[in-house]
């Protein structure tokens, strides 16, 4: 068979180019929506401009450049750290609540909802996190394991101003939270409103580098916004929030 595949070159060539548009195009779509966009577009100023300057000798310019391209591997390294993690995690994790049944599934979502319109009559600060596809492992090791049932009475208990734990994120795993009070990544990005509290600005920064939802209660208004895939959408009600949350996890188990 190898034999055959080495007399027929062009089969490889046409493997060689075809799994490898395959590979471009899964990172594209990691990227897509996220700061690693924009620096993608930024490399290809880069390599443009290495292009332009060496066509018109301009050598200073050119070795400069051609300084940085030998440093790449790393400098790819450093900005699209986030996205690779995502990457790799989209490889080894397992899909998220493959384990529990449809009625599980929504009974934990409604209890969710639940607890957040009732964090937000009440004008409690919180963030709820729902882990889906990227392993959230790293955040949930430095905050107070739980590993409980997910109620909506056990979620207002932790975000009550006098609770020890109220401070910090609550991170969902199918039915289970499996911890409270850990710290997020803030995000940095010059686009968001400046009216914008570290709250928010932490659930934006975990939807920058991972797929997960990001629930949070405004403490100063009760307004209720939502963080995925980077974007922040404001001012939800019960019947939005819940609508989301279904449509996500629904369609993600229909499309196995």
């Amino acid at each position: 068979m190898i034999e055959i595949l080495r007399q027929h070159r062009w089969i490889l060539d046409i493997l060689d180019i075809t799994v490898m548009s395959l590979i471009l195009y899964r990172l594209l779509l990691i990227v897509k929506g996220t700061k690693a966009a924009q620096m993608l577009i930024g490399l290809g100023v880069l390599l443009l401009a290495s292009l332009v300057s060496r066509y018109l000798q301009l050598y200073t310019i050119d070795w400069l450049i051609q300084s940085f391209w030998a440093q790449i591997v790393i400098a790819i390294i450093v900005l699209f750290q986030p996205e690779i993690r995502r990457a790799l995690a989209h490889m080894g994790e397992a899909q998220f609540l493959s384990t529990f049944t449809s009625a599980e599934e929504l009974k934990s979502l409604e209890e969710i909802v639940k607890a957040t319109v009732a964090l937000a009559n009440r004008k409690i600060g919180a963030l709820i996190v729902i882990e889906r596809e990227t392993s959230l492992k790293d955040f949930v090791e430095f905050g107070t394991p739980l590993d409980a049932r997910v109620s909506k009475e056990l979620l207002l208990s932790i975000f009550h101003p006098t609770s020890p734990i109220h401070d910090g994120a609550v991170i969902i795993k199918g039915n289970r939270i499996m911890a409270a009070g850990c710290f997020l990544p803030i995000s940095m990005s010059s686009e968001l409103s400046r009216s914008l509290g570290t709250r928010h600005r932490a659930g934006i920064g975990l939807a920058e580098e991972t797929d997960a939802i990001a629930i949070i209660i405004s403490e100063e208004t009760g307004s209720i916004s939502m963080a995925l895939d980077g974007r922040l959408d404001t001012r939800l009600d019960m019947g939005t929030l819940r609508d989301i949350l279904t449509n996500i996890f629904t369609s993600r188990k229909g499309a196995k």
